[in-house]
C-alpha cells in the first residue's frame, strides 16, 4: 500500500470465524470492491490465521459513516453476524503521524 499522508483514519475489523463459509470469500471481493469506490476510501490490508484483521483506511469519519450506512454493506454485516463469525470488534483510530 502507498504511504498516506496523515491525518486520516483507520478502521480495523477482527473476527473469528464460524465453520459456515457459504458464500464468504464472493461477499468479501464484493465489499471489497465496493469500498473501493466509495468517497474517502483509501486502500484496505488484511491478514487471515485463527483470527482475521482488515484494516481500512478513510479520509474521515463522515467518509466511514457513509460506508457504514451503505446498503449492500449493512447486508454483507448481518450475514456475517448469522453465519461467518463467532466474534467481531471493530475499532476506529485517527492516524496522525
Amino acid at each position: 500500500m502507498n504511504k498516506l499522508s496523515p491525518p486520516y483514519y483507520a478502521v480495523i475489523f477482527s473476527s473469528t470465524r464460524s465453520d459456515q463459509s457459504d458464500g464468504y470469500d464472493d461477499m468479501a471481493l464484493k465489499m471489497e470492491n465496493l469500498a473501493a469506490k466509495q468517497p474517502g476510501f483509501l486502500g484496505m490490508e488484511s491478514a487471515r490465521d485463527k483470527i482475521g484483521i482488515t484494516v481500512s483506511y478513510w479520509r474521515s469519519l463522515e467518509a466511514i459513516d457513509q460506508w457504514r450506512n451503505n446498503v449492500e454493506h449493512r447486508k454483507a454485516k448481518a450475514l456475517g453476524q448469522q453465519q461467518w463469525y463467532n466474534s467481531y470488534s471493530l475499532k476506529i483510530c485517527q492516524v496522525i503521524q
